[in-house]
């Protein structure tokens, strides 16, 4: 089972480096469109979640190019 974890990491990766752009324009899309339901409620905490998963692609995305 952990073999199987470690190649659906290694795939993760690869796509992130390959689409990391489009993943991340994706993440921002969906954050602005959950602030727009929520009227701008929870602007603050969408928008660090935003980052932080955006941070997280691009980090995965250099972690397969090196």
């Amino acid at each position: 089972m952990f073999g199987a974890l470690k190649n659906l990491k290694g795939k993760v990766a690869e796509i992130a480096g390959t689409h990391g752009d489009k993943i991340a324009g994706g993440v921002e899309k969906v954050g602005d469109f959950v602030d727009n339901k929520t009227k701008g409620k929870h602007s603050d905490k969408i928008d660090s979640a935003v980052d932080k998963t955006q941070g997280l692609v691009e980090k995965l995305g250099d972690d397969k190019k090196k």
